[in-house]
């Protein structure tokens, strides 16, 4: 591309590239979690405080007591380590709530999906495959508010009618959750 090409495509989108700059700036840094007790963990958008058990032998262990997640992993164990077992902890959790919600959600949006499975995404909190009629969630939601599981749940069902971010969209969501802007607001919290 020539360097008149690159600078009127940079001064078409520069309202957006501002609006961008903007919100970037104002997520801040997000601390490094090292996995260790003390720390807080949310849980459906509720914090947790963090404890952290060792223990002799292999394997991990996650579970949640009152007002803490109680991770038991093996002595020696470093951070990736309790991660993993903390993650696999949040992925469970989110898989047993999933199948519910979805039910709830097809009967809702009038479609259903085909498949359904969980992943870590950076910067999606669902993807919609519309030919195969899968949907993928953000493992990060098992952190959110059951609402914005729900309103993601409803927005990757409501591409199966409409693949665009456009006003048909806009409305269908309008329709099936009538607070879903004030939903997507919550998940950039």
């Amino acid at each position: 591309m020539s360097s008149e090409v690159i600078r009127q495509a940079v001064v078409e989108r520069l309202e957006w590239i501002r609006k961008h700059q903007i919100r970037f700036a104002n997520l801040g840094i997000q601390p490094t979690c090292e996995y260790v007790t003390g720390e807080i963990h949310h849980f459906l958008g509720l914090p947790y405080r963090l404890n952290v058990f060792y223990k002799a032998g292999p394997g991990g262990l996650c579970v949640m007591k009152d007002d803490a997640i109680e991770l038991q992993v093996q002595e020696g164990s470093d951070a990736a380590v309790r991660e993993r077992v903390l993650y696999e902890w949040y992925r469970c959790r989110l898989k047993e709530r999933i199948p519910e919600l979805l039910a709830k959600w097809e009967q809702i949006v009038g479609v259903q999906a085909a498949e359904w499975g969980v992943k870590r995404m950076k910067s999606r909190w669902g993807t919609c495959n519309i030919k195969h009629r899968r949907i993928w969630l953000n493992l990060e939601l098992v952190k959110k508010p059951i609402h914005c599981l729900e309103y993601i749940i409803a927005h990757e069902l409501t591409h199966l009618h409409e693949r665009l971010h456009n006003h048909r969209f806009n409305g269908l969501m309008d329709q099936y959750v009538p607070l879903w802007r004030q939903y997507k607001d919550d998940l950039k919290q």
